[in-house]
């Protein structure tokens, strides 16, 4: 049996595992873990075959990260984003008023081989960015199914006014967040490997905002762009 100070130290350990387990999902949810930004004069002059190309389905992965590149794009773990003007003919006015597009990455997508060469189906598969990109799908969900079954042991804990469910808790909790820093080091070594694959264009910056970077982050890639 607990005390009165024992319960109520477990009710709260509940609400922020569940308030975590929210935010957690919110997180991931994000499209913008990563940003490309781009001298705004350089977005008019972008042609209606970019976006053509960007937003269809046989789009690979070179195409698509030129794109970002070029446009002001955003990606997630989820979807991938641009920034162009709603009326991309050549003789549009400066002033035209810009517009985001997104497309979702598919399931085939999130499984699809990566090549050495990004977009050269004939240059052999790159395991390590392949195998990463997989890895980055797949904890989220390792990692919130670990929170919410933590969350439940907790609710049951509160139950049976025990303490004893309470340290599977904190066990689960503890390995749902080396889950979530395992997602941030895949997603960050991919984008890294990528880079070294496919360099920024000159005047391109890049900015990372991906939960918990700066726990996995060195001191080079800090150098490099990442703030």
């Amino acid at each position: 049996m607990m005390d009165n100070r024992f319960a109520t130290a477990l009710v709260i350990a509940c609400v922020l595992s569940l308030i975590s387990t929210i935010y957690m999902a919110a997180s991931i949810g994000t499209d913008f873990w990563y940003e490309y930004h781009n001298p705004a004069e350089n977005i008019s002059e972008l042609g209606k075959i970019i976006v053509d190309e960007f937003i269809s389905d046989d789009a690979d992965e070179k195409t698509y990260t030129d794109a970002l590149f070029r446009c002001n794009g955003t990606v997630g773990l989820w979807r991938r984003c641009i920034t162009v003007p709603k009326n991309v003919h050549w003789y549009s006015p400066p002033e035209n008023e810009m517009t985001t597009k997104c497309i979702s990455f598919s399931l085939s997508d999130q499984f699809m081989e990566k090549y050495i060469e990004p977009g050269n189906h004939n240059s052999g598969t790159d395991l390590n960015r392949t195998y990463l990109w997989r890895l980055q799908f797949l904890l989220p969900f390792v990692s919130l199914g670990l929170m919410c079954f933590g969350a439940l042991i907790g609710l049951c804990a509160c139950a049976c006014r025990s303490l004893y469910p309470a340290i599977a808790t904190g066990v689960l909790h503890f390995l749902a967040g080396l889950c979530t820093l395992g997602l941030v080091g895949c997603y960050v070594a991919g984008i890294e490997l990528l880079h070294q694959k496919l360099p920024l264009p000159d005047g391109v910056k890049e900015k990372a905002r991906i939960p918990g970077k700066d726990l996995v982050l060195d001191p080079h890639c800090e150098q490099s762009g990442f703030h």
